[in-house]
């Protein structure tokens, strides 16, 4: 196989050489083999990258939002075009499989982007408020972004869309794990018209690149998409020029169960959901609380379910789950699996190891523990695998409770066929997003969290608000 050279950067609007070479090998997790070579950045790259972001900043921002839905209509025409390359790529550098990729992963470009369309076509940067005084929105200015490798064309939509629709300028840092689809997303921008110093892309390690943006003192604000760690390292970095951050990090996101659901079903789709992309989704439901007087219809009904997970190659189609990412999640996923077991958690289904047969890739066994207690690690920590943990109630308090009971606050998922009890839980779990009953949300309604899961909201209108200053003006 031809390994690919990408070690360039996108930079003012050409495809430059890094100041220093520092080859970097990008891997294939299913074969374990090296399918791309790029380089990883230094601040020298980075400050090429924001002076060309900060002398494009003052025309930009002055193109007028029609031209600017001009522009995105653009992207999207282009991005259709190529969607295929984007599933593949995606498929080959983090292991999704080939009908996730296509049906899930790579569409995200086109979901967000018209999510961002009917926002900003109805959005208004102008208003007055009861004073009479008129109140601007306008372009926070340059941009760091910060992307990473578990949905990594969803992320990049989330984060360059709006800052365009806005009329700000960026840099991208995407995970160094899967540059591939950040490059051909540069690709489809230029090929679109972006204009030059708008979208700049550098590849790069988070202390390294990361660090060189979150504290450079021309970019006027960072949007992170990764660990809560890393979320709190660009915070701290951003601390001394007090420029806006906004952070999308991690979740323990809890699976209410109440006897009155189908249970069969609400169950099913808990566990599938809880595996879906290989369980590495920030937003998964990996707590399933479970009512006492269902518990043991739920379990076997998991373990079921769980047994009947299977794993392969992502290349092939089919309903199976893929690898981890790297080595690095291999080790980890293990260990908490293994910390499971030490603590006295039932295991269904799983276990550490890798699954029969396969002796190469980062594939893990799709895990299900059951007797879980909420202060076990595996309740605690996000593994970022596909593991779930079952944890039993008795009443709709101790269940808030036990789903509120976490430093996370991603998303919550609530299984009833009451709908006042429905809504009346939904209110009191302390998440930036619940989904009742398997229902998902639509592009363009507002992703983030509470906690530690981060601050701001990446989608549609609120997405576009993160990227704007308010200016308030009187006596005009």
């Amino acid at each position: 196989m031809t390994i690919l050279d990408k070690r360039k950067f996108y930079i003012d609007g050409a495809w430059v050489d890094p100041v220093t070479p520092n080859d970097f090998a990008v891997v294939n997790p299913a074969t374990e083999e090296q399918i791309a070579t790029i380089s990883m950045g230094s601040a020298a790259d980075i400050e090429k990258a924001v002076a060309a972001a900060n002398a494009a900043f003052p025309a930009y921002s002055k193109l007028s939002v029609d031209d600017r839905i001009a522009l995105l209509e653009s992207i999207l025409a282009v991005y259709e075009r190529r969607i295929d390359e984007f599933a593949a790529a995606i498929s080959m550098e983090m292991g999704a499989p080939a009908k996730l990729a296509t049906n899930a992963q790579a569409p995200c470009g086109t979901g967000h982007l018209k999510g961002f369309l009917a926002a900003l076509k109805g959005f208004e940067f102008e208003s007055r408020n009861s004073n009479n005084d008129l109140i601007r929105r306008e372009p926070v200015g340059v941009c760091g972004l910060i992307t990473p490798w578990n949905w990594p064309i969803n992320q990049i939509a989330l984060k360059v869309l709006p800052a365009l629709a806005t009329g700000c300028t960026m840099v991208l840092k995407p995970s160094e794990l899967t540059p591939l689809d950040a490059m051909l997303y540069a690709e489809v921008l230029d090929e679109a018209g972006v204009p030059k110093g708008v979208f700049n892309l550098v590849n790069g390690e988070g202390p390294v690149v990361g660090s060189a943006m979150s504290a450079h003192p021309k970019i006027d604000m960072m949007s992170f998409t990764g660990s809560t760690r890393g979320g709190t390292a660009v915070a701290r970095d951003a601390a001394a020029t007090v420029k806006r951050v906004t952070l999308e990090l991690g979740g323990k996101s809890p699976n209410l169960v109440f006897a009155d659901a189908d249970i069969e079903k609400a169950v099913t789709r808990g566990v599938r959901h809880c595996f879906q992309n290989t369980g590495q989704s920030c937003n998964a439901p990996t707590r399933m609380l479970v009512e006492k007087s269902i518990w043991d219809q739920a379990v076997s009904v998991a373990k079921t379910v769980g047994e009947t997970q299977t794993v392969g190659d992502p290349a092939e189609v089919g309903n199976h789950i893929g690898p981890l990412v790297s080595q690095m999640q291999y080790d980890k996923v293990q260990e908490l699996i293994q910390a499971g077991i030490d603590e006295g958690a039932t295991l269904l289904v799983g276990g550490t190891g890798k699954p029969d047969g396969m002796n190469r890739g980062y594939f893990v066994k799709p895990t299900i523990f059951a007797d879980v207690s909420n202060d076990m690690r595996i309740a605690q920590e996000e593994v970022f695998g596909p593991v779930l943990a079952m944890i039993p109630f008795e009443s709709e308090e101790e269940a808030i409770t036990i789903a509120n009971d976490t430093p996370y606050g991603l998303a919550a998922y609530v299984q009833t066929g009451d709908a006042a009890r429905a809504k009346r839980v939904a209110d009191q779990l302390r998440a930036g997003m619940v989904h009742v009953n398997g229902v998902d949300m639509g592009y363009g309604s507002p992703f983030g969290g509470y906690k530690m899961s981060g601050n701001g909201r990446e989608g549609g209108h609120f997405g576009l608000e993160d990227f704007l200053e308010v200016k308030a003006i009187s006596g005009v």
